[in-house]
């Protein structure tokens, strides 16, 4: 009796909160379903209505501050149907944050719905949760994609996925604070202080948790105290690598000229915040990204 080896077909799915440059997102064959961002009242779909600087400008612009809607368990599973139609024998969902957001609960209620859509379908979805933002996992998504095509197995890819992301923080350095205040990240009260007395907050974002870590006053000192603390939480970590995120201010330029200079490598990347991520932070950022310790 012939043996026939089933091949397995494998999908990688996430959502615009990745980051991800539409080239890499191409080159890797990665599929980014788009948040929707409400600002004064218009409706925005991230990566199709507008430019990245397109949207900071409209932020600056703007009366108030964006908001932004978690994708519906139904357009994830109209998403999983054609996946099953395709004939995919596996999924790799990756959607933001799981604290930061409903989309992942949303994600696992499309997985029922699928159910009863397609009951006879033997699709896996694995499920997973980055614990984080941006090109964070955008970056080690596009490696897992380039693993998958060069033949590795797909529990060997997820497991070494979820290794990385237990060991990725970010350092923000917004050089305004009206998202911050309104996201939460920040009080109202520091908020005012901060922009009366010019006072910028360094903040770090770990496992999905934001913590104020420290205080400068002035723009000139934001860029320093990034890369001193980066340095400091980074110390005796193997195979350190960085990338920098920022939403097309000139500090960009400082940041990078100031990692290289500390570090003695370029970033792996250096990249535009989207629309959902900046929606949070602000249209004035910078994102110091890189491989830390084990978080537990």
């Amino acid at each position: 009796m012939e043996m026939r080896e089933i091949m397995s077909k494998i999908a990688i799915l996430t959502d615009s909160s990745c980051d991800m440059p539409q080239e890499l997102a191409e080159k890797y064959g990665i599929d980014i379903m788009s948040f929707h961002i409400l600002l004064d009242n218009v409706d925005y779909i991230e990566r199709e209505s507008c430019t990245n600087t397109e949207f900071y400008d409209k932020m600056r612009a703007a009366k108030g501050v964006p908001s932004t809607a978690a994708i519906t368990p139904i357009q994830f599973c109209e998403k999983y149907c054609q996946y099953v139609d395709e004939g995919y024998t596996d999924v790799i969902h990756v959607p933001i944050n799981k604290s930061g957001s409903s989309t992942y609960n949303n994600a696992l209620m499309a997985q029922g719905m699928l159910r009863e859509e397609r009951p006879e379908h033997h699709m896996k979805i694995h499920l997973l949760d980055p614990h984080t933002y941006s090109m964070v996992f955008g970056w080690y998504l596009c490696e897992m994609a380039r693993k998958l095509q060069n033949g590795a197995e797909i529990s060997h890819v997820i497991q070494e996925f979820e290794k990385q992301m237990n060991c990725m923080e970010i350092i923000l350095g917004p050089y305004t604070l009206r998202q911050m205040k309104k996201s939460g990240r920040i009080s109202a009260a520091a908020a005012v202080m901060g922009e009366l007395m010019g006072i910028r907050p360094i903040i770090t974002l770990i496992d999905g948790k934001t913590k104020v870590e420290s205080k400068v006053r002035g723009d000139d000192k934001v860029v320093p105290a990034m890369v001193d603390l980066c340095k400091k939480r980074s110390e005796g970590v193997e195979d350190f690598d960085y990338m920098i995120g920022h939403t097309n201010i000139k500090q960009v330029e400082d940041l990078e000229k100031a990692c290289r200079r500390a570090f003695g490598k370029p970033p792996l990347l250096v990249f535009e915040l989207g629309g959902v991520v900046s929606a949070n932070t602000g249209p004035d950022t910078l994102a110091l990204v890189y491989t830390g310790h084990p978080h537990g």
